[in-house]
């Protein structure tokens, strides 16, 4: 099974974000870790973990590197029994408060692996996008990360942003790869109701021959696993969610699953400290089940297991793989066009 811890504190907030996350909570940071601990303790019980049976953790939010190492040491405390011998425990950070002191208190727990929000290595770009960081913050940060000791290290790059151009682009990919990363996440620029950018919709202008030069290029250096994935190392958290493994959603606005039941806690910050077991839910039918994993298959390397296909999906599938738009292989359907992983899912299962 997987862990993800969500952290809703950030030290800013983006033009684009619609993620549970707020600037003005810091001073509820000490009773929201305490809750996690509730919390984790709980549901170590009710997805009958056992030793070693944790195969990945991610930290997310939010900014996970609002929050000082030693809040989070309970935490690890707990889970260490039921974490496998050599797990991936990754965390999400921003350049700008990822400290030394933060990034060598984070590694002395056993996180292995740091994912910067960089988004961009163009100023103007990341002053237009809300950053609180610049260019040269975020090259910094990386480099206290090698320094403090982490051998993975991934970035996050953000394209169909207006006025984005292939110089500015190229320019991106030049100064990621300059830096000691060994994975990179590329997403498009998607506009979000509640957020600043909602009312200036056209900030987001993705073009789709810039997308594919873009995606392309990017790909000369790293093999992609997923539809906005690529590296020397594939991420196992992220591998374990489009495999359908279960996992523990830990925190304010996280989502668990469990065989067949998706699980929210409440999303209100205060809400979720008051009562960090009021969770919320979900039963799937068999048939939304196997719609996502059609739809995470053809979006990764995963693939999809013909045996979850009716007669007449295996015959529009078989057919994508006549026309070239599928490989079958060993009994699965795996995708070699990441971007017409939706409408090809749509296709098998109209």
């Amino acid at each position: 099974m997987l862990l993800y811890i969500h952290i809703p504190f950030c030290d800013s907030k983006c033009h684009y974000c619609s993620f549970n996350s707020y600037v003005d909570l810091f001073h509820l940071r000490e009773s929201y870790m305490k809750a996690l601990s509730v919390q984790l303790a709980y549901e170590l019980k009710r997805f009958k973990a056992t030793p070693g049976s944790i195969e990945t953790v991610f930290i997310g939010g939010g900014t996970p590197s609002t929050v000082r190492p030693e809040l989070y040491r309970p935490l690890f405390e707990t889970l260490r029994p039921f974490i496998k011998t050599g797990a991936e425990i990754s965390s999400e950070a921003n350049p700008n408060s990822a400290t030394s002191s933060w990034l060598e208190g984070m590694f002395a727990l056993g996180v292995n692996r740091i994912s910067f929000g960089v988004q961009s290595f163009n100023n103007e770009k990341l002053k237009k996008l809300g950053r609180a960081h610049n260019a040269d913050d975020a090259a910094a940060a990386v480099l206290r990360a090698e320094q403090a000791g982490f051998k993975h290290l991934s970035l996050d790059l953000i394209y169909g942003v207006e006025n984005d151009t292939k110089v500015l682009l190229a320019h991106d990919i030049e100064e990621a790869f300059k830096l000691p990363i060994d994975h990179l996440s590329a997403y498009a620029l998607t506009i979000e109701e509640g957020t600043p950018f909602a009312s200036i919709p056209d900030v987001a202008n993705e073009k789709l021959a810039l997308t594919e030069w873009f995606l392309k290029r990017i790909k000369k250096r790293f093999a992609t696993y997923e539809i906005s994935n690529f590296g020397d190392y594939r991420s196992k958290h992220n591998l374990g969610y489009w495999e359908h493994k279960d996992y523990i959603g830990l925190g304010s606005g996280a989502v668990g699953f469990l065989k067949d039941t998706r699980l929210y806690p409440t999303i209100d910050v205060q809400a979720y400290i008051n009562d960090p077991l009021s969770i919320q839910s979900e039963l799937l039918s068999e048939a939304s089940i196997k719609t996502e994993k059609i739809f995470l298959g053809l979006r990764s390397i995963v693939g999809v297991d013909e045996q979850i296909l009716s007669e007449k999906e295996q015959n529009r599938a078989s057919l994508l793989v006549k026309e070239k738009k599928l490989i079958y292989e060993n009994g699965r359907y795996y995708n070699n066009d990441y971007l017409l992983s939706d409408e090809l899912a749509l296709f098998i299962e109209q």
